[in-house]
């Protein structure tokens, strides 16, 4: 708490943190940890942190993927590749990877452990602050419709392509489908107060996870293979 972005964008990892989780992807080890002033924690700008509960997690062996495929190549969970680009897209994480006209290409949010066997990695999702709204504040309009209805998919590299796959994108979409209204309820549940994250900005935050997961699950391979639309339209045009 204290830092220079709010204490929302702490609310925004944990809430991504364990949703990513429910979603089956790898993450970082986390737990929440009280902050008690002593010892004082200095932050980048020079603050220094805020007595209250923090987000914490493990150190890891690894790095940033430095944007080679033969890197990707190397990994022992190659599906999730796909499966980030449909939670990226469903939690809109702007923050990893947005095409243009808004682009925005962060390869240092993409994580690479090297807590694998020899020789491979484990691609981990990491760094979820600036999910749901792009950074800042978290407020009730959450929920509209626009927020909801976004077509933009997001954490797509161009690189990231070739190791799509539509199986993997179609089964990360039945995963959406499933996700219980209760499971991210509890997730929410679990932001501490002193977050200040208020009745009304949770009950949004709800709506608009369940409402996208169903939108996002419903055409998230149309917006990402569109040409298939029009091929299957040319060969309905053919026949005779």
């Amino acid at each position: 708490m204290g830092n220079p972005e709010g204490e929302h964008v702490l609310a925004c990892e944990l809430v991504a943190t364990q949703l990513a989780r429910l979603f089956a992807l790898p993450t970082f080890d986390y737990a929440l940890i009280e902050v008690t002033g002593v010892p004082e924690i200095w932050l980048p700008n020079g603050d220094v942190a805020t007595p209250g509960p923090a987000f914490i997690t493990r150190s890891e062996k690894g790095g940033s993927w430095g944007g080679k495929p033969r890197e990707l190549k190397r990994l022992v969970n190659v599906p999730d590749i796909s499966r980030l680009v449909v939670f990226d897209t469903w939690i809109r994480n702007r923050d990893r990877y947005t095409p243009p006209p808004n682009e925005r290409c962060n390869r240092d949010n993409v994580f690479l452990s090297r807590e694998a066997p020899s020789g491979k990695l484990l691609l981990r999702a990491m760094d979820h602050t600036h999910c749901f709204v792009g950074g800042g504040e978290l407020t009730p309009r959450l929920s509209h419709i626009d927020h909801i209805r976004d077509s933009v998919v997001y954490g797509l590299f161009p690189e990231f392509r070739r190791f799509l796959g539509k199986d993997g994108v179609q089964a990360a979409g039945d995963t959406l489908h499933r996700i219980p209204r209760k499971e991210v309820e509890d997730v929410i549940h679990s932001i501490p107060s002193e977050w200040k994250v208020n009745d009304r900005t949770r009950a949004a935050l709800a709506d608009f996870l369940i409402g996208r997961a169903a939108y996002v699950a419903e055409h998230i391979m149309n917006w990402i293979w569109p040409q298939d639309e029009f091929e299957f339209m040319k060969e309905a045009e053919d026949e005779p």
